[in-house]
């Protein structure tokens, strides 16, 4: 299931952002991008992610910046010294004497001077951090979930019309005892002309054969079943995406068994039918946690 989220914090030196991603996905796959000395934060938000999420390929990144004025500023005397004299050569040369914004502008000559954080400090930044990546994730949760209504009213439909075509299916002439009556008594005709001295138990064995070749009721009480299993799961809501990715298997087989009976051109058409509106479910059903 798609989302993104983002959190932001600071603390009045540091400041942070928390970008969540997700597409679809079988699994749970997660990918985390942190800065290096933040294992801690990393830890935390794949624990906070496993936790809240089941499905998707989830991406975690975090960003930080450290305010300019949190570190005092240092003059490398020693260096500015050094160039300022290789400016009285040149100037003696005939060159410009430089400005003195263009002296402190030459790289290290000014240093951050970066001071040693405390343990409560630092323990301090990751707990605030970590409380960011929770407030991201609590946002994707939802962003899913309002996406997950979407889909449940596109799956319902899906639902409905697989349910109208099983009844069609079950409704399709062909199925009725007359016609199968009929054709049997075609198919045993064309059997006894081919082989006049067929036993009676062969001939009873065949007609049976072709009784059970012809009648599909079986798999359009399952295709029934599948479907009010399929509403249950909807209805229970939860990580439901993986238990409905192996219905939507058991709707293929179901419906590819109905057009291999088939002897009818509506009864095949309607198979057809099922199978295209199955796949549509199944695409669906992908962005299911």
């Amino acid at each position: 299931m798609t989302g993104f989220a983002r959190a932001e914090g600071s603390d009045g030196t540091t400041h942070w952002t928390v970008e969540i991603k997700s597409v679809n996905g079988k699994t749970l796959d997660l990918r985390c991008r942190v800065p290096t000395g933040y294992d801690a934060v990393e830890a935390a938000a794949r624990t906070e992610v496993a936790r809240q999420l089941k499905r998707g390929n989830v991406s975690v990144g975090l960003s930080v910046t450290r305010s300019a004025t949190a570190a005092p500023l240092r003059l490398n005397r020693e260096l500015l010294a050094q160039i300022i004299d290789l400016a009285r050569e040149i100037e003696g040369a005939g060159a410009e004497r430089p400005r003195i914004d263009a002296l402190l502008s030459v790289r290290g000559v000014i240093d951050t001077v970066e001071t040693a954080e405390s343990d409560d400090g630092r323990a301090a930044l990751e707990a605030a951090m970590i409380g960011s990546v929770g407030e991201a994730v609590s946002r994707l949760v939802t962003a899913r979930l309002d996406e997950g209504g979407h889909l449940l009213a596109v799956l319902t439909t899906h639902l409905d019309e697989i349910e109208r075509l099983t009844a069609a299916a079950a409704d399709t002439a062909s199925l009725q005892p007359d016609a199968i009556r009929e054709k049997l008594r075609q198919q045993v005709q064309a059997l006894l002309e081919a082989l006049p001295a067929l036993p009676e138990e062969r001939l009873a064995q065949e007609a049976a054969l072709l009784i059970a070749k012809a009648d599909v009721r079986e798999e359009l009480d399952r295709l029934r079943a599948h479907v009010a299993q399929a509403r249950a799961l909807l209805a229970d809501g939860g990580a439901v995406g993986r238990r409905l990715d192996f219905l939507c298997q058991e709707f293929n087989r179901e419906a590819n068994t109905l057009c291999s009976k088939s002897a009818d051109v509506d009864l095949t058409r309607i198979g057809l039918d099922l199978k295209a509106t199955i796949e549509q479910f199944r695409e669906q059903v992908q962005n299911i946690e």
